[in-house]
């Protein structure tokens, strides 16, 4: 890798961890929380608040006469641990009411999952931060789209102004679509060949887009290849062998099929592209380790610790110790509702091994596609899987309590995930800042705690106010709560039946054949390689995206004129910039959807599902946009 320069340098010491950034990064986790646990019930997806934390930690701080870059990083770091906590929370707590196993949240359980569980994945990440961040070329697109918009923040001019354009352009694009309804966001057609079925689609995203021209074409043409692989090639073949589901749309009968059957492909791929991630970072994970517990040992010998201060991290000691703090509650609280203090421990030794793993699978997808797409869900999924398929060797078929006991599993892992995933990104932009990783991963867990707090009431008032998952009479039109809905279908299948296990099989083995071919690529020095998460993220994702992310990966490409080169400058600032305002406007109109219980509270139109190709001409024109805006710098670069 070429040598890094920080934005601050080593040598030079600012404020980081103050009090007005503790007190603002906490207030913003906890309404981040909120805003996210709603959208993620609901719309079944979640906003990365790490760029919109930024912006609004420099819009409040700029009102104080002493403000740094390293203060407004802090308070980004603690703030988007909200986002990160409530997507872990959602897509598995809410599937222990789906199964009646909770009539609701109760809060000292819920705050102690959503908190230990954010600890957890706080602490895993620690030994894997050289590893993905320092040692691995990963570009963790919103980490570095952070950085961007603080250093541009800090340092004014064309640079901020480029931000503050591209952030209008993704913000009324949003708005307009998501809020007012103006036109459709995703543009898609199916038809039926015979008894098969095809479908395919893209998300009408500038920030997609702008994640894809930051990842480059690499790793967005196998995350389209592996979408391809699903949508195009599996879900035709299932359809002609065992017949589209009858009374449905084409569209209809393809989500249907990918819901139920083809989408457990990329759950089989994460699981063996998780296992090789840690084989391939193991030497990186055991130097990170021993770097940490030597300069420990230095510290308590008082010979002076050389490491510069950007690059010392919580000591290992402490992560150990703060590990089995934090999983002694979760033992007690397993054994609890088990009523079995061994079936707690054989729990608790679950929790913590699929934690680790899934917690550097998170960091690494992160690297690979951000935050935004970080599949939690396939994770949790993947979790939920094997641990109900390990109690079940324990417990039998018979068992009442094992559904129930593999979705505590999941959920603590899965919140763990969740913040893996946020984390890494904030480590990311701390090391291009110039950060202090110690003070970012304290600040991490400070985050996580104030989210934690408000996540049992939001929850509660959610479930109480529209229903959750499972139509009643009290609530005919319940938040669909799609994730969770999943993971108690999964947990219930593998001890009654009813799971697809050829789909699991045979996304296993389209990894190892992935993980063969990049081995070979690389024995040829290939500048082209095929990292397994991002084909197993493209099995599991829904086509739509990952063919916007696709899309980008081509504008990148035709920018570099395909050489290896790195997209710096004006484009990445203008990319950055899009997936500013898109998140912003995202969470935002959280608001109005809560205050009036509608996705459609703004909406111009009704029925606006013909609409789809006003939204279509307007991204095409801000392709273009960033496409001028983008060659330049990459021309100057030559």
């Amino acid at each position: 890798m070429s040598e890094h320069r920080p934005h601050i340098p080593a040598s030079q010491s600012l404020p980081e961890i103050t009090v007005k950034g503790v007190v603002l990064g906490l207030l913003l986790s906890m309404v981040l929380a909120g805003a996210n646990a709603y959208l993620g019930l609901f719309a079944a997806i979640t906003v990365s608040a790490s760029i919109p934390a930024a912006v609004v930690s420099m819009a409040v701080l700029s009102f104080f006469r002493r403000s740094n870059i390293l203060e407004n990083n802090i308070v980004q770091t603690a703030a988007s641990a909200g986002e990160g906590l409530a997507a872990g929370v959602i897509f598995t707590l809410p599937a222990l009411v789906i199964m009646q196993t909770w009539a609701g949240f109760n809060y000292w359980e819920t705050t102690f999952i959503a908190a230990l569980g954010g600890t957890l994945g706080v602490l895993f990440t620690i030994p894997l931060r050289r590893a993905l961040i320092v040692e691995q070329p990963l570009r963790f697109p919103e980490g570095v789209a952070t950085a961007e918009v603080l250093k541009a923040g800090d340092q004014g001019g064309s640079g901020l102004r480029l931000i503050a354009q591209a952030g209008l352009l993704g913000a009324l694009f949003k708005f307009a679509e998501t809020g007012l309804r103006l036109w459709n966001g995703i543009l898609s057609g199916a038809v039926y060949l015979g008894s098969g079925v095809v479908f395919f689609g893209i998300n009408l995203s500038p920030a997609l887009v702008a994640v894809g021209f930051i990842v480059g074409l690499n790793i967005a043409v196998l995350m389209f290849l592996g979408g391809v692989v699903n949508w195009l090639v599996a879900i035709p073949v299932i359809a002609v062998l065992g017949g589209a589901p009858e009374g449905l749309t084409a569209s209809a009968a393809a989500q249907q099929i990918w819901s139920t059957q083809t989408r457990f492909m990329g759950v089989g791929a994460m699981v063996v592209g998780g296992l090789w991630a840690l084989i391939s970072l193991r030497k990186s994970l055991v130097s990170g380790i021993r770097s940490g517990l030597a300069a420990y040992r230095q510290m308590r010998s008082g010979e002076g610790d050389g490491t510069p201060r950007t690059d010392l991290d919580t000591p290992m000691q402490w992560v150990g110790v703060a590990v089995v703090v934090a999983a002694v509650p979760l033992f007690f609280l397993f054994s609890r509702f088990t009523d079995s203090w061994s079936v707690g421990a054989f729990m608790a030794v679950i929790m913590l091994a699929a934690g680790f793993l899934f917690a550097a699978v998170g960091g690494y997808m992160t690297g690979l596609v951000g935050s935004s797409n970080n599949p939690i869900s396939g994770v949790s999924i993947a979790t939920i899987l094997a641990a109900s398929l390990l109690l079940l060797a324990l417990l039998g078929t018979g068992s009442a309590v094992g559904p129930a006991a593999a979705i505590f599993i999941g959920s603590v892992v899965a919140a763990g995930v969740g913040i893996a995933g946020d984390n890494m990104q904030d480590l990311k932009a701390g090391y291009l800042l110039g950060a202090t990783p110690f003070k970012q991963q304290i600040m991490q867990v400070i985050g996580v705690i104030a989210a934690s707090l408000v996540m049992s009431p939001v929850l509660n008032l959610l479930n109480n106010a529209y229903g959750i998952g499972v139509p009643t009479q009290a609530h005919p039109n319940p938040l669909a709560a799609p994730q969770a809905t999943l993971m108690a279908a999964v947990a219930s299948g593998v001890f009654h039946g009813g799971l697809p296990w050829n789909m699991v099989i045979f996304g296993m083995l389209v990894a190892v054949v992935v993980i063969v071919l990049d081995l070979y690529l690389k024995s040829r020095g290939s500048t082209f390689r095929t990292p397994v998460l991002a084909v197993a993220l493209g099995l599991y994702l829904p086509l739509a995206l990952t063919s916007a992310i696709f899309a980008g990966g081509l504008l990148a490409w035709a920018v570099s004129r395909g050489r290896q080169q790195s997209l710096q400058g004006d484009g990445l600032l203008f990319s950055a910039g899009l997936i500013t305002g898109e998140a912003l406007v995202g969470i935002l109109l959280a608001i109005p959807i809560v205050l009036v219980g509608s996705s459609d509270a703004l909406a111009v139109f009704g029925d606006y599902s013909f609409m789809a190709w006003p939204g279509l001409i307007v991204l095409v024109l801000i392709i273009l946009r960033l496409y001028r805006v983008a060659l330049p710098s990459a021309s100057r670069g030559r």
